[in-house]
């Protein structure tokens, strides 16, 4: 009876190796999978792994996160402001009307400049990354302007009046 299961055996084998080698293995392909995923945590362990710093530089840090935050609360609190004390509020915004116009120009200018600054270095990384893309959408266009327009057909109205309106 053994004599009939070696060859079956053989014949098995053969099968199975011939899917593996058509499909893959798929304990091969979990490995793999795994082993990209460990990968790519990798990556980000690296990019978001921080140095060690000190107090100060812990400071710099915190004060250039402050000023966004601090114009939109004081912004706010002026509002209250407003609306618990008028008569104080009315006094305090005659006092900023006496503030020379120079003044107001280098607050402005100080603002503008620290914003500013974030913003074109923003628009920078993004102008850099989507030249490519300005590429390909020309190259779309130009494909799409070198389509040849259906045919009229008699009831096809839309069409007609297509070609009467791009002068064809």
């Amino acid at each position: 009876m053994l004599k009939f299961l070696t060859p079956a055996r053989g014949i098995i084998e053969a099968g199975t190796d011939a899917v593996r080698a058509t499909l893959g293995d798929q304990a091969a392909r979990d490995l793999a999978e795994a082993q990209a995923f460990q990968s790519v945590l990798g990556q980000y362990q690296a990019e978001f792994h921080r140095r060690p710093r000190g107090w100060f530089d812990g400071l710099v840090d915190g004060l250039n996160r402050l000023p966004r935050p601090v114009i939109a609360f004081a912004t706010c609190a002026l509002f209250a402001y407003a609306m618990l004390d008028p008569v104080a509020f009315t006094a305090r915004m005659q006092g900023l009307a006496h503030v020379p116009e120079p003044l107001w120009w280098i607050l402005g200018s100080v603002i503008g400049f620290y914003f500013g600054a974030r913003e074109l270095h923003h628009l920078r990384r993004f102008r850099a990354s989507s030249a490519a893309e300005v590429r390909e959408t020309v190259e779309t266009i130009r494909a799409i302007e070198a389509v040849e327009p259906p045919e009229v057909t008699p009831g096809n109205p839309a069409i007609s009046a297509w070609r009467r309106e791009v002068g064809q």
